[in-house]
């Protein structure tokens, strides 16, 4: 769990840190501006913006029943928040899993991937599709109801 949130704290603490030096200098302007930048970096890295993850079985059993695809991500792949963002509100339509948090997610990435632990790598009818493009997502979702 905490391993999730190191980047989006190496990003607070930096842009602090930066702010501080450059209120020091007299620049408070400057600093406000770079805080909310560096704020702003760490927000989109940390877990916030994806929808709750569940585990790799909880999330392979729904698709079973819903049809709707498996999505493996990590926080701070750039990747996954490039997906997350271009899904806009579909996004909430996928099942998310943190390949951080749960093992057997790293497991079956692995198993797709040739060891690797490429993310993201949704699965859609079981068949594992490794950063696909958010549009070809997009079209492969259930209708709404």
């Amino acid at each position: 769990m905490m391993r999730a949130w190191v980047l989006p704290m190496l990003f607070v603490l930096c842009g602090l840190a930066v702010a501080t030096g450059l209120i020091f200098g007299g620049s408070p302007g400057a600093a406000a501006a770079l805080l909310l930048a560096f704020l702003a970096f760490a927000g989109v890295n940390s877990p916030l913006i994806f929808p709750r993850s569940i585990g790799a079985l909880e999330a392979q059993r729904r698709s079973a029943v819903d049809g709707r695809p498996v999505v493996f991500w990590r926080p701070g792949c750039q990747y996954c928040i490039r997906l997350r963002i271009r899904l806009g509100r579909s996004a909430r339509q996928l099942h998310w899993v943190n390949i951080w948090r749960d093992p057997a997610a790293a497991a079956a990435v692995r198993a797709a991937n040739d060891g690797n632990e490429t993310v993201p790598t949704v699965v859609l009818a079981g068949r594992p599709h490794t950063n696909p493009d958010p549009a070809w997502v997009r079209e492969r979702l259930p209708p709404s109801a």
